[in-house]
């Protein structure tokens, strides 16, 4: 279903959390659960993957991850305050110790000349520390290619945050 390279790194992902006892979340938005869906393609993935929140409208955003109302007004759904933002709310709804969120413009339509197709933001937050954040403008490279690169993207993020997330 996943190109084999993605499968590898949700593989070494789901070894490395089950490793150190670590717990993942994930909130999706321009993916649709393709990174939990990734996840759950490997064999003890039920040890690591916590939950996952897809997140679509701006409604599920407020409702499910405590998106301020204000916020999504003020910056829209694509922008780094959101997904920051549904980083945390992932994190404080969940039992996880990391949780990754995305959100962005898949296309093809939806695009503006300030937040044109193909861009999105990802953000990983481990529960007390920090959090990543990381914008990336794909361009028009077709819906399917978009969401794929930002599960590639998402999958990298959850890496870097579960390195700092281990002793």
């Amino acid at each position: 279903m996943f190109p084999p390279e993605l499968v590898a790194e949700a593989q070494s992902i789901v070894d490395d959390f089950g490793r150190h006892g670590l717990k993942l979340a994930t909130a999706e938005s321009c993916t649709g659960g393709l990174v939990a869906a990734l996840l759950t393609e490997i064999d003890g993935s039920s040890d690591v993957l916590e939950r996952g929140f897809v997140t679509y409208s701006n409604a599920a955003k407020h409702e499910m991850l405590g998106v301020p109302a204000a916020m999504l007004a003020e910056h829209g759904a694509v922008s780094e305050p959101v997904v920051r933002a549904m980083a945390g709310g992932a994190l404080a709804r969940s039992a996880a110790d990391v949780a990754v969120s995305v959100t962005g413009i898949a296309g093809p339509g939806g695009g503006t000349a300030a937040k044109p197709v193909g861009l999105v933001h990802l953000a990983a937050a481990r529960r007390g520390g920090a959090v990543l954040h990381r914008e990336f403008r794909f361009g028009d490279i077709g819906r399917g290619e978009v969401r794929l690169a930002s599960v590639r993207e998402a999958l990298q993020l959850v890496s870097r945050a579960a390195g700092a997330a281990t002793p």
